[in-house]
C-alpha cells in the first residue's frame, strides 16, 4: 500500500536522486549514474551542474502527459470530452478516488521529493575543485523547481504538506497539512533564493538555454505576486525582467520583440527554448518512459503519427471557439479545422473534413508535432515527442504585467503597452484602454491549451469562477450539420479546490484536519 505522499517515489530519491540524463540536447551531455554518493560523487563542477537536469524532466512526466491539461483545459471549460477516464474533470463530479488526481499528486510530490535530495546532497559539497558559484547556481535551479511544483500544488489542492527532507516523512509518515499562506511563503523564499543565485544570463552568456537563471526566478516570483495580489512587487519583478532585455516576444515588435519568430514557431521542437521561453520543462526524442513529451499522443488525431496513439482526447469546446475574435492568428496555431493546411505537419497536412475531436467539428494543433524527424517524435511507437512544454512565456509575463499595472502596481500606460504587444502580434487591432477582463479574455486565447486557464478562473474569486464556469457551453456540434447542442454543469465552490487522494488521507489522516503553520528554519 502507498503511504502518504507517494513513499515509493521519496524511498527511490533517496537512493536514486540523480539520475544524469540529459534534459535537452542543449544540456550537458553526461552518462547516467545509477546512484551516487554525495561525499564522493560531487567532485568537479561539471557534476554538480549536471545534478539538477533530471529535474526539469522525468518527475513530471506523469503530471505532464497525464493531468496537467486535464485540469487547465477540462475542469475551465476550454476543452471537452467523453472520455470517462476524464469527463468528471467536465462535469465536476471528482473524488478522491479519481485516477488523474492520484497522479497529480503523486507526480508533483515526486518532483518535491527529487528537488529535495539534489538540495540536501548539495549542501554536502566540499570538494575544493568545486566552485560556490556553481553550488548556489544548482541549488537555485532546485529551489525553483520545488517552488513550481508547490505552486500547482496549493492551487490544486489548496492547503498541503510542506515537506523540505524527504528522511522525515518517511520515519513519520503522518504529518500535517500547512497554512496556504506559509506554502506561499515557502514559494517566495525557494525563488527569492534562485533569483539571488542563479546565474544572470544577461551578464553570462556561457548560461546553457533551458536552464534557470535569475531572470526566471524573477519572472516566476511576478507570478506569484500577481495572485497574492501584491501588485506592486509583481509589476516591479515584471518590468526589471522586459527591461533587462533576457526575453522577447517571438514574432513581436520593438526592443523586445523578436522578428525571426511567431506565435505559430512557439511549438515547434526546433524552436525549443527560444527567446520567449522564460520557463519550460525539458524533454528528449527518447523512447524510454520519462523522458519524452507525452502530449502528442493525447492531442493528435488517430492515425496521425503512424503509431498507436492519436487519441484525441480532448476538443475546443464550443465557448473556447467562440471566443476568438475573427482574424486571430493563434486560431489556427492552436486548434484545427477543417480544410486548414499545415505545411509543418508530416510534410504536408491538410486537415480532414471529418475531424471531429470529442464532438467539436475541430482538432487540436498546439503540441502536434507531426513531423517524421527522429529528433522531433521517438522512433520507438511514436507517443513521445521532443517539444518542450510551457511553464511561463515572455508572452504571459507582459500580460502579467499589463494586470499587474492596471490594478494600481504600476503606471497604467506601462501595463496598456505590454497588452498591446499581445495584441499587435496576434494580428488584433489595438484596445487603447484594456480592463481587466480584457485582460482575462487575452490570457485566455494567448495560452489556451497551455494548461494556464482553470486558475485564472479561480484566482478571480468564488463568485466570479461559480458563475462562469456554470455558463460556460461544453456542449458538442452535430457532425453533418453543425448544429449546436449546448451543454452546461453547475459548479460550486467546493469545485474550486480538488479533493485529496483517497488514499492519503486514508494513510494520513492529518489531511483532514485543520492546516496549521509551518517552522520555518
Amino acid at each position: 500500500m502507498k503511504n502518504l505522499l507517494n513513499i515509493k517515489f521519496i524511498l527511490a530519491s533517496l537512493s536514486l536522486t540523480l539520475v544524469l540524463v540529459s534534459c535537452s540536447e542543449d544540456f550537458l551531455e553526461l552518462n547516467p549514474e545509477d546512484s551516487f554518493s554525495d561525499a564522493t560523487f560531487f567532485q568537479t563542477d561539471d557534476q554538480v551542474t549536471a545534478s539538477t537536469n533530471a529535474l526539469y524532466s522525468v518527475p513530471w512526466f506523469d503530471f505532464n502527459s497525464s493531468t496537467i491539461w486535464v485540469i487547465g483545459e477540462l475542469s475551465s471549460g476550454n476543452g471537452r470530452t467523453w472520455d470517462p477516464r476524464n469527463a468528471d474533470f467536465t462535469n465536476f463530479a471528482v473524488n478522491g478516488n479519481n485516477a488523474q488526481i492520484i497522479r497529480t499528486w503523486e507526480s508533483l510530490y515526486a518532483v518535491v521529493a527529487q528537488s529535495n535530495s539534489v538540495i540536501n546532497a548539495l549542501s554536502k559539497v566540499s570538494s575544493p575543485d568545486v566552485s560556490t558559484d556553481v553550488v548556489n547556481n544548482a541549488l537555485g535551479e532546485a529551489r525553483f523547481i520545488r517552488a513550481t511544483a508547490y505552486f500547482y500544488l496549493v492551487r490544486i489542492f489548496g492547503s498541503v504538506p510542506i515537506i523540505e527532507d524527504n528522511t522525515a516523512v518517511v520515519l513519520e509518515p503522518v504529518i500535517p497539512r500547512h497554512l496556504v499562506s506559509d506554502i506561499y511563503k515557502f514559494i517566495e523564499l525557494d525563488l527569492q533564493f534562485a533569483i539571488e543565485n542563479c546565474y544572470d544570463r544577461t551578464q553570462r552568456s556561457s548560461v546553457t538555454l533551458g536552464r534557470v537563471s535569475s531572470g526566471t526566478a524573477k519572472a516566476m516570483l511576478s507570478k506569484i505576486y500577481l495572485y497574492l495580489e501584491d501588485y506592486t512587487r509583481s509589476y516591479q519583478l515584471a518590468n526589471e525582467v522586459i527591461e533587462s532585455g533576457e526575453f522577447k516576444l517571438f514574432g513581436g515588435d520593438g526592443s523586445d520583440g523578436d522578428p525571426s519568430g511567431s506565435y505559430f514557431d512557439l511549438f515547434k521542437p526546433e524552436n525549443d527554448n527560444n527567446p520567449e521561453s522564460i520557463f519550460a520543462l525539458q524533454w528528449t526524442a527518447s523512447a524510454r518512459y520519462g523522458e519524452g513529451n507525452g502530449i502528442q499522443s493525447l492531442f493528435a488525431p488517430s492515425g496521425f503519427t503512424g503509431g498507436g496513439d492519436g487519441f484525441s482526447a480532448i476538443g475546443p469546446s464550443p465557448d473556447l471557439l467562440d471566443a476568438y475574435e475573427n482574424g486571430d492568428s493563434r486560431f489556427y496555431a492552436t486548434i484545427m479545422a477543417r480544410g486548414a493546411v499545415y505545411p509543418d505537419l508530416n510534410g504536408g497536412y491538410t486537415v480532414p473534413d471529418g475531424i471531429d475531436f470529442q464532438g467539436t467539428r475541430h482538432g487540436l494543433k498546439k503540441y502536434v508535432v507531426g513531423s517524421a524527424d527522429a529528433t522531433a517524435r521517438d522512433s520507438g511507437n511514436n507517443t513521445t515527442t521532443s517539444n518542450n512544454t510551457y511553464i511561463l512565456r515572455y508572452g504571459e509575463l507582459l500580460l502579467i504585467h499589463a494586470e499587474a499595472a492596471l490594478n494600481g502596481g504600476g503606471p497604467s500606460a506601462q501595463g496598456v503597452a505590454s497588452f498591446n504587444k499581445i495584441r499587435r502580434r496576434a494580428g488584433l487591432d489595438e484596445i487603447a484602454a484594456p480592463t481587466l477582463d480584457d485582460i482575462f479574455q487575452e490570457r485566455r486565447i494567448e495560452l489556451a491549451f497551455e494548461f494556464e486557464f482553470w486558475y485564472d478562473v479561480v484566482r478571480r474569486g468564488s463568485s466570479f469562477a461559480i458563475d462562469f464556469l456554470s455558463n460556460t457551453d461544453r456542449g458538442t456540434f452535430n457532425s453533418d450539420t453543425g448544429e449546436l447542442q449546448p451543454e452546461l454543469f453547475q459548479a460550486t465552490e467546493d469545485d474550486l479546490l480538488f479533493p485529496y487522494p483517497t488514499i492519503e488521507t486514508q494513510n494520513n489522516p492529518a489531511l483532514l484536519e485543520a492546516p496549521v503553520p509551518y517552522n520555518f528554519n
